[in-house]
């Protein structure tokens, strides 16, 4: 079992103690970007690997270490956590990242009444993306009375009513000292199963893309970009030739366009273990023979990986449906011109509107072109009061 079999998104409110809960779970903390350290909140998402195991002597699961009754553990399941943003100047990324999830993690802390706003937003993102198997963590109990957390769960009951998880378990923690974190493994493994996914050409949403070698290589010891994401369907093999789609940006003479890549499948790894070949279920790195210049800082983050890919498209026609949890009311009709923030896959590109009409859809022009097949589904995001909003979702009509 080398691969992840899932990929579960930890989300909620910004400084709830998601990323805190990723370190109980798996022991890296994913916020290491500069800024993120110095802010302490999560800007870009953050990805950790843990294996979910069960005591043979007690029968209890645990994420790391060894069964406090010193039994033997048996591994059932490889996972990957990615750690979304909170902070709603930063929803974009998280709609991004429910593309790849196959469950989630919500994290809600019990010393702040529920919902927060980014709890609601959250939410709609959950539901949006059609993420239905997740557990719910009621954070930071340590710091409120007994009266007070049992409070606090009958609020969280009373916001997940009628919503498409309000069955879903809530598992109290401590996530900064780790307590019940067996408990939340075991639910996790009951509740977020590896869903089927289809066969044929490989293709997979590209999450990260960096420049692995140091500053002062020497050329002859310079090794090509590396790219990770999650695979979505097929069987990605090492030595195969792909495309990345839409590609890099190029500018020349003040006009943008992207150019499509080729490349050569050098090595795969799934954590820290070199792979032959991989498929859906958990995150992927792949190294690559392009110039690292062109992966460097997440440039190719949004595109599609893998062969007979959808032709980029920089103009979209889509059929809206408005979610029934918008935070702000809304006129029914767009402004001509009016930008809709839109998420596709791992991809956030902005799209202006250029036509509307009530049965054929809303036809958008897109200042990045993205790759997508008709029908597929994809989150909007629209201004209010200065902010962007999580207000709909859209099916590709063509």
């Amino acid at each position: 079992m080398s691969q992840a079999e899932v990929n579960i998104g930890i989300v909620g409110h910004v400084d709830h103690g998601k990323t805190t809960l990723t370190q109980a779970l798996t022991g890296k903390w994913t916020d290491t970007h500069s800024e993120e350290v110095k802010r302490g909140i999560t800007i870009k998402l953050g990805y950790a690997d843990v294996d979910f195991h069960k005591c043979k002597k007690c029968g209890k699961f645990y994420a790391s270490g060894n069964c406090p009754c010193g039994g033997e553990g048996e591994l059932v399941r490889r996972v990957s956590f990615i750690d979304a943003p909170g902070h709603e100047t930063l929803m974009a990324t998280v709609v991004a990242a429910s593309s790849i999830m196959d469950g989630a993690v919500f994290v809600i802390a019990a010393n702040e009444a529920c919902p927060q706003p980014q709890t609601t937003e959250h939410l709609m993102v959950v539901e949006a993306a059609g993420i239905n198997n997740v557990v719910i963590v009621q954070n930071k109990v340590d710091l409120v009375t007994r009266e007070q957390a049992l409070e606090n769960y009958e609020q969280i009951k009373e916001f997940l009513k009628g919503s498409s998880i309000e069955d879903a378990p809530i598992i109290p923690v401590v996530a900064n000292i780790g307590a019940n974190i067996g408990a939340l493994v075991q639910a996790l493994f009951e509740v977020v199963n590896p869903r089927e996914r289809g066969d044929g050409d490989p293709i997979m949403y590209l999450a990260r893309s960096f420049d692995v070698n140091k500053p002062g290589t020497k050329l002859s010891a310079i090794t090509g970009g590396v790219v990770g994401g999650s695979m979505v369907r097929g069987v990605l093999r090492e030595g195969e030739e792909v495309q990345i789609w839409p590609g890099v940006r190029r500018e020349k003479k003040g006009k943008e366009s992207y150019e499509k890549l080729s490349t050569v499948v050098l090595g795969l790894h799934a954590g820290n273990d070199a792979i032959k070949e991989a498929r859906p279920g958990g995150l992927i790195a792949v190294a690559t023979d392009l110039d690292p210049a062109l992966t460097k800082g997440d440039a190719l983050v949004g595109c599609l990986l893998g062969r007979n890919l959808p032709e980029p498209r920089n103009e979209i026609k889509l059929k809206i449906t408005v979610l029934p949890r918008v935070i702000e009311a809304f006129p029914e009709t767009y402004v001509e011109n009016e930008p809709l923030v839109l998420g596709v896959g791992t991809a956030t590109t902005l799209g202006f509107v250029t036509e509307q009409k009530k049965k054929k859809g809303v036809t958008l022009a897109l200042k990045k072109p993205v790759c997508v097949n008709a029908a597929e589904k994809i989150a909007v995001m629209r201004r209010a009061k200065n902010r962007w909003r999580l207000y709909a979702t859209a099916e590709v009509i063509e």
